[in-house]
């Protein structure tokens, strides 16, 4: 292991900052594949983030704000490390990029709608990321393998606090179990997307993980969380199997992205030199 993946790889004191402070380049591929990981987190946590002074209780204000936190943190180290393939920054990546230009999947960018309508696509979100981070430890990019041994920590958390949640609402009331199979309803369509493997990570070997890879163990323990909740599987219950399209990879978005990137990057755009 070279003296840079050894700094990488410190344990938790990795930040974006000490990823660019190393300054190893990664290939083209491998920063495509790590824009869109930082996409995924970078969307997640703007969404997440709106509900700080809006949730259901004290505690999930704070709860949801760290869960946004550590998605911010993640799409930092990401989107640090692809930057530096191409002469960038993380805050180039975030703010001075266009809707067609963001690779994230659909999922991540759909309205929070009511709390239940957050909670299942948080529950979609954690178990997939969690799959995801917790194979990506492997991977032969010491940076990423770095990157991702960090995240998997905290994206533990975010999968019970999720599953908790999931719990609470099916078997809560008549109107919380409704709203939860309605939220599951809404978000479930766009899971399709998250496991389509595709030239970009096929070519990068063990860098990468396959996405279709992470389906069975997705479906395994999603599965038994709606079994304890006693749901049915969300394309049974109104939905008769539709799929979304996708193309978040591709750049092809849902309506809901461009307002959301216009709120979240207006200040930067607003005052491009301005330092804090």
């Amino acid at each position: 292991m070279s003296d840079q993946s050894f700094r990488i790889s410190a344990g938790d004191a990795l930040t974006a900052e000490k990823i660019t402070e190393a300054g190893e380049k990664p290939t083209e591929a491998v920063a495509d594949y790590a824009l869109r990981l930082g996409d995924d987190a970078l969307i997640l946590a703007q969404r997440l983030g709106w509900w700080i002074a809006r949730a259901p209780e004290l505690e999930e204000d704070v709860a949801l704000a760290n869960i946004a936190l550590d998605q911010l943190g993640h799409a930092r180290s990401f989107l640090s490390y692809a930057a530096l393939a191409w002469g960038r920054t993380e805050d180039d990546l975030a703010y001075f990029r266009t809707e067609p230009e963001f690779v994230n999947v659909q999922l991540v960018e759909q309205p929070n709608g009511d709390f239940a309508h957050t909670i299942a696509r948080q529950f979609i979100v954690s178990y997939y990321q969690f799959e995801l981070y917790r194979r990506l430890v492997d991977s032969s990019d010491a940076t990423l393998a770095a990157i991702a041994a960090k995240a998997v920590k905290e994206v533990d958390y975010h999968r019970d606090h999720a599953t908790q949640w999931v719990l609470r609402l099916a078997l809560g009331t008549e109107e919380s179990r409704r709203r939860m199979i309605a939220g599951l309803g809404v978000m479930w369509p766009y899971v399709d997307e998250l496991f389509r493997d595709d030239e970009l990570v096929v070519s990068l070997g063990e860098a990468a993980v396959l996405p279709s890879s992470l389906r069975e163990d997705f479906d395994t323990m999603t599965g038994a969380v709606r079994a304890e909740a006693e749901l049915e599987h969300p394309a049974t219950d109104g939905l008769r199997g539709f799929v979304a399209r996708g193309g978040g990879r591709d750049g092809i978005h849902t309506e809901f992205l461009g307002p959301l990137l216009a709120e979240m990057q207006v200040l930067a755009r607003a005052h491009p030199e301005a330092t804090w």
